[in-house]
């Protein structure tokens, strides 16, 4: 497959052309990339208003994910999750009532930033009674979202997911994309996690499985630096907003886009292209093979992404944050550790020493008195104020233990898992300050009284 955007940048960095443009290190080598580094010269294209070897270089990535559309973003999936809300917007119809979203809990908090820029109101989905419920994992049903969706007043213009989650769960897409059709509202999912799930065989990817909209962050799962992304659209809802998904991704994105992540984005449709499922499946036979490893010996693993190892630590009498430790101590670094969790990500790209190491660092841990798992509370607290009026209100920074009472003002939590325990306008539980202890947070901030 052709990579445009990179033939283009290879060739003008051969070239001993005086740099009298942008950026202001001229492709003289303080990093290494600058002479790859550039900006919308003549012929590079330009992101947002795509005609040449970018509009080129994302057919070549629709040609493989054989969406309705598929975009390319170079901030995230923050910058998709906003553009998706507006699209579906956009695609609403129009009742003269203030905008609603019925949302899983376990929402990122670029989810609630994008709340309050489009002065959107949440309907929050929580686990039934019984399910494992933690900060990143909200189990939720098909039958739920439909009976949510029967019992509110005003129809809500979307269903927002995050699947797979931060530790590897995903819901019943295919049953919830259903419940979603027939109330004839799209349904959006956080796919941040997920953007490899098109080439398993078969697909799981949300598009595939019913979804209208979705946003894939191609860096955590796939060879691209950090920043690329795709907005996926299906047929049904690139032919209704397709028109408007370009212009959806500028309005909340940089008018500087990256070009070494643009290149990136490129040169893994090559990558996609040759022989990538194959080698999928290798890797996905060789995460397998730890995770019953590590079942045997004791370890409670999470059954879910099948790139993902999660191992519930407090069975074997260790917190999430001891076990990332021992393996750091082992030359492991873990992507996510938590009091109850530890997550650990691979692609292909790990090489079989990787998971030698894993082994290796994790058979030497003796079981201890297993300790109880963190649980969310159920029950939602009393949202006080709006989100964007809380979000852009004034604010101070206070003490957790002197929270109980005050509104949240900006989602208060560590990136990972970047998942606010309390909503902007919500009022500060005293459930919520033992998650907050639990995760190390000592202050928040909340709205100025």
């Amino acid at each position: 497959m052709k990579t445009p955007i990179c033939d283009f940048v290879n060739s003008y960095a051969k070239k001993d052309t005086a740099r009298l443009h942008m950026p202001g290190h001229k492709g003289v080598s303080f990093l290494g990339c600058e002479k790859m580094d550039i900006t919308e010269i003549r012929g590079a294209d330009e992101l947002y208003d795509a005609e040449g070897i970018i509009a080129e270089s994302e057919a070549n990535a629709g040609k493989l994910f054989e969406f309705g559309k598929t975009i390319y973003g170079t901030e995230g999936s923050s910058q998709c999750i906003r553009a998706m809300l507006f699209l579906a917007l956009q695609g609403a119809e129009r009742t003269g009532e203030r905008p609603v979203v019925l949302a899983a809990r376990n929402a990122h908090k670029a989810f609630l930033y994008s709340c309050a820029l489009m002065d959107l109101d949440v309907e929050w989905l929580m686990p039934e009674e019984g399910e494992r419920s933690s900060l990143c994992t909200c189990p939720i049903t098909a039958e739920q979202v439909g009976e949510k969706l029967a019992e509110m007043k005003q129809k809500p213009f979307a269903v927002y997911i995050t699947a797979p989650d931060y530790l590897g769960y995903s819901p019943d897409i295919k049953a919830l994309a259903a419940v979603c059709k027939e109330a004839g509202i799209p349904l959006l999912v956080d796919n941040a996690h997920g953007a490899y799930l098109k080439f398993l065989q078969p697909s799981k990817h949300p598009i595939d499985l019913g979804a209208a909209m979705s946003c894939d962050s191609a860096h955590k799962t796939l060879p691209v630096l950090t920043g690329g992304a795709y907005l996926q659209l299906s047929e049904e809802w690139a032919e209704k907003v397709g028109h408007q998904a370009k212009k959806a991704m500028e309005i909340f994105g940089s008018t500087s886009p990256s070009y070494l992540i643009m290149q990136s984005l490129d040169k893994c449709n090559e990558y996609l292209a040759d022989g990538y499922p194959e080698k999928l499946a290798a890797t996905i036979e060789k995460v397998a093979a730890v995770k019953t490893f590590l079942q045997k010996q004791g370890w409670e693993i999470m059954d879910g992404d099948p790139l993902k190892l999660t191992i519930f630590t407090g069975k074997m009498g260790y917190t999430g944050e001891e076990v990332a430790e021992m393996l750091r101590k082992n030359d492991v670094e873990c992507e996510f550790a938590d009091l109850d969790a530890v997550v650990l990500m691979a692609t292909p790209e790990n090489r079989d020493r990787d998971f030698e190491k894993i082994l290796s660092a994790l058979s030497s841990l003796q079981a201890k008195e297993e300790i109880t798992a963190v649980q969310m509370p159920l029950i939602l607290p009393k949202q006080r104020m709006k989100i964007r009026e809380a979000m852009f209100s004034q604010w101070e920074e206070v003490a957790i233990e002197d929270a109980v009472g005050r509104i949240c003002a900006s989602p208060c939590v560590s990136c990972p898992p970047a998942i606010p325990i309390a909503a902007s306008g919500e009022e500060i539980t005293g459930e919520m300050v033992e998650l907050f202890n639990a995760y190390g947070i000592e202050k928040i901030e909340v709205v100025k009284e």
